[in-house]
């Protein structure tokens, strides 16, 4: 079985929003929606706290969790929105009949009516890259390279993020297309820090959905599920 998804290494993330920029600019989202949000998580006060500098947040990218058992497919009337081989959750737009029973059902927040097109999106996980052994577009260009992309089934420290060296003066074309589709990878086993497996990883409330996502933070308190 696959079931692909991504990792957040949220001590890494900078809150720079690259992944909101170049999944709206590749997906082409329509004007006021996202696949992508960055929440800013904080400040607030940490546990030794004596002066108002004593605080501490980090930011928080939520997207569709490509949940195991995601209710937006159970309430689907039509079957647009289901479950593929990778293990994500797609919708096909010929069935969508922009009821929008999954806009409701899902506890996340991620979908939205396409009003021109009449049928539902959200995040797709780049489909048409990762079927052909690329990375999602948020994990290519995250700028501290804090999202890892990769199959769950495998572990999360086999989740890939680019591992490129940029040159100024190299055509953006050539080092786009290497960033998304070559072998040439970091793991989060390699890059990532060392981190407790029981208590530092994360995901979105459950609200019987089983999300997908995998978020770790070390040393702060996690506030993702509030």
């Amino acid at each position: 079985m696959t079931h692909y998804a991504i990792l957040t290494d949220l001590n890494r993330c900078v809150g720079c929003m690259s992944c909101m920029v170049s999944c709206k600019a590749i997906n082409n989202v329509p004007i006021g929606n996202y696949w992508i949000k960055v929440l800013r998580i904080g400040p607030f006060k940490k546990a030794d706290y004596q002066t108002p500098n004593d605080v501490t947040m980090y930011y928080l990218p939520t997207q569709c969790q490509h949940c195991e058992n995601p209710e937006c497919v159970k309430v689907c009337p039509t079957q647009a929105s289901h479950i593929t081989e990778d293990g994500t959750v797609q919708i096909d737009k010929s069935k969508c009949i922009g009821c929008q029973f999954c806009v409701m059902a899902c506890p996340y927040g991620v979908r939205y009516l396409n009003e021109e097109e009449r049928v539902v999106e959200k995040c797709t996980l780049c489909e048409q890259v990762t079927s052909q052994g690329g990375l999602p577009q948020c994990v290519a260009q995250c700028g501290g390279r804090a999202r890892f992309f990769g199959d769950l089934d495998k572990g999360i420290e086999t989740f890939e993020a680019p591992n490129i060296e940029y040159d100024p003066n190299r055509d953006n074309a050539e080092a786009s297309y290497d960033q998304l589709y070559t072998g040439n990878r970091i793991t989060f086993g390699e890059l990532g820090k060392e981190y407790d497996p029981n208590t530092e990883v994360h995901h979105l409330p459950n609200a019987g959905n089983d999300p997908s996502f995998v978020y770790v933070l070390r040393d702060r308190e996690w506030k993702g599920g509030e």
